[in-house]
C-alpha cells in the first residue's frame, strides 16, 4: 500500500460556502496517508471501503465547525518506494493470538502438575503479560503474592524451579502449536510472502522461548517460509522488551540499518522497544492489548487482514521506511 490515498466523497457535496471542495469539478483528491489516519480507520479495511474519516484532510476556512465528518470511497496508488530492509515480527498476538488460550492455559498445566495450588484467569494473565517473558513473569507473581509451599528459599534454587516450570510450560504449548488448535492471525502468511519475494529479510524477535517460537514459525507458516526466516527469541538477550536488545541484535545480525526496518508488533511493551532500536512500527492489536496506548506508533490497525479485507500490505511498510529517510 502506498503513501497516499485517493478519496473520492460518496456522496453529493456540500455548498461551497460549507466545502472548498465543492467548488471544484473533480472532486476526486490525492492526499498524504498519515499514520494518524490508519488509527482512525483501523477498524476497517483501507481497500474500496466506504469509511468516515475527520475533516483534517483539508482546510475549512469558511466555516466554524470543527471535527467535520465525511464520507469516502478509499483506494491505493501503487507505490515506488524501496521495499524495507527487513520485516521484524513479534510471535505471540502477532503472528498467533496464543497468549488467552494458548500461553495461559499451558502455565495453568504446569501448575496443576506440579500441585502448586497456582491458576491464572484471563484478567489476571492480561496484567501479567505487562512484563515480558515467561519466566520473568512467575518470578513476578510468585514475588508479589508468595511462592508456592513445594518451592525452594533460596535465590538460586528458585531460580531452578522456575526454568524447570517453564520448560514443562513450553512443552505443553508446544503440544497445542503442533495439533494446529491455534491458526495464523489473517493476513501474516501474504505479508511474508509478499517480503520474501522482494528479497526483503524477515525475522522473528519474541520474548519467548526460542523452541516455542520454531515450532510456531516452522508448524503454522510452514517449513519452506521457516527455512528463509530467522528466529531471535527466549534468553538469546539479557534484556527483554520493553529494553530494544533483541530488535538492535537482530538489525546487527541480519546486517540493515534499523531506520530501514519495519516492525510488526502488538503490545506497547513491544512498541516501545522497536521506537527505542530507532525502526518503524506497525501495531496489530491483539485480544489482551487492544486498549493499550499506542500512541507512538506509526499506525495501527485491528490486523494485517488478507484481500477482500486487507488493512495493510508491503508496499505500505515501504511507504513508512521512505517517509523517515525523506524526513
Amino acid at each position: 500500500m502506498a503513501s497516499s490515498v485517493i478519496y473520492t466523497p460518496s456522496t453529493a457535496a456540500p455548498s461551497s460556502s460549507t466545502n472548498p471542495i465543492s467548488s471544484r469539478k473533480n472532486v476526486s483528491k490525492i492526499c498524504s496517508f498519515k499514520p494518524e489516519n490508519a488509527k482512525i480507520l483501523s477498524p476497517s479495511s483501507l481497500f474500496g471501503k466506504t469509511l468516515t474519516i475527520t475533516n483534517d484532510l483539508y482546510t475549512n476556512s469558511t466555516s466554524n465547525k470543527k471535527n467535520r465528518s465525511i464520507l469516502v470511497k478509499c483506494s491505493v496508488s501503487p507505490s515506488s518506494s524501496a521495499p524495507p530492509a527487513a520485516l521484524l515480527f513479534d510471535c505471540d498476538g502477532v503472528l498467533v493470538d496464543t497468549e488467552r488460550d494458548g500461553h495461559r492455559v499451558s502455565f495453568n498445566d504446569t501448575f496443576t502438575e506440579r500441585g502448586l495450588g497456582v491458576s491464572w484467569d484471563v484478567d489476571l494473565y492480561g496484567e501479567l503479560l505487562k512484563i515480558g517473558g515467561g519466566k520473568e513473569r512467575m518470578t513476578a507473581y510468585f514475588n508479589q503474592t508468595s511462592w508456592p509451599e513445594k518451592a525452594p528459599t533460596s535465590d538460586a534454587e528458585r531460580k531452578e524451579f522456575v526454568a524447570s516450570l517453564h520448560k514443562r510450560k513450553t512443552e505443553l504449548f508446544m503440544a497445542l502449536i503442533e495439533k494446529k488448535l491455534l491458526p495464523l492471525r489473517p493476513g501474516v502468511a501474504k505479508l511474508v510472502d509478499q517480503a520474501l519475494a522482494k528479497g526483503v529479510k524477515v525475522a522473528v524477535c519474541s520474548t519467548s522461548n526460542e523452541k516455542a517460537v520454531s515450532a510456531i514459525v516452522s508448524c503454522l507458516l510452514g517449513p519452506e517460509r521457516a527455512e528463509k526466516m530467522q528466529i531471535f527469541a527466549g534468553d538469546v538477550v539479557p534484556r527483554k522488551k520493553p529494553d530494544p536488545a533483541i530488535y538492535i541484535l537482530a538489525a546487527t545480525t541480519l546486517g540493515v540499518d534499523p531506520a530501514s526496518c519495519v516492525v510488526v508488533e502488538d503490545s506497547a511493551i513491544g512498541l516501545a522497544a522497536a521506537k527505542a532500536a530507532g525502526m518503524k512500527c506497525i501495531v496489530t492489536k491483539s485480544g489482551y492489548t487492544a486498549e493499550e496506548d499506542f500512541e507512538n506508533a506509526d499506525a495501527v490497525f485491528d490486523c494485517i487482514g488478507d484481500p477482500p479485507e486487507e488493512r495493510f500490505d508491503l508496499d505500505f511498510c515501504s511507504g513508512l521506511v521512505a517517509k523517515q529517510h525523506a524526513s
